[in-house]
């Protein structure tokens, strides 16, 4: 949030409303799997593991700002990473969906 503060620009500020979004999203989604006891399906994979690697390494650029290289390559990590966000919602929310809908 601090960087969406430093840049206040869309560039910055919609990636991370994604992420955040989807961090509670997914948060509420492996609570409510453990208490019917399904947190297997709902288990880390690996592109939470790159996402979250490509987003530090976005993050670390964004603070730095050597160069102006550095900052477009931020830029880019970034949305790589929002790319693998939704993505990796859309894994578990199909990974859960046989359990949301029954319970509905």
């Amino acid at each position: 949030m601090i960087i969406v503060e430093d840049y206040s620009s869309p560039l910055v500020t919609i990636p991370a409303m994604i992420m955040i979004g989807r961090e509670i999203i997914i948060s509420a989604l492996r609570e409510w799997m453990a208490e019917i006891g399904q947190r297997s399906q709902v288990a880390v994979s690996w592109i939470g593991k790159w996402k979250t690697t490509i987003q530090m390494l976005a993050l670390i650029g964004l603070i730095w700002q050597q160069s102006l290289y550095m900052i477009w390559g931020s830029y880019l990590l970034l949305y790589i990473a929002t790319g693998l966000t939704l993505y990796s919602a859309y894994d578990y929310l199909k990974a859960a969906w046989g359990d949301l809908t029954r319970s509905v």
